[in-house]
């Protein structure tokens, strides 16, 4: 089983995790709102002509 016991240790440890995970979640969501907006421009740019 895996040991997640850190004790000394888990006060830095654990919220490092949470912020990273924060983080790479803001970034994906970030990621997926850009790529809907370039799409709907291109799709806008594509009935201009």
């Amino acid at each position: 089983m895996i040991d997640l016991d850190m004790s000394p240790y888990a006060a830095f440890v654990w919220p490092a995790w949470a912020i990273s995970a924060v983080v790479l979640a803001g970034l994906a969501v970030r990621a997926v709102a850009a790529s809907r907006r370039w799409s709907a421009e291109l799709k806008r740019l594509d009935a201009e002509d």
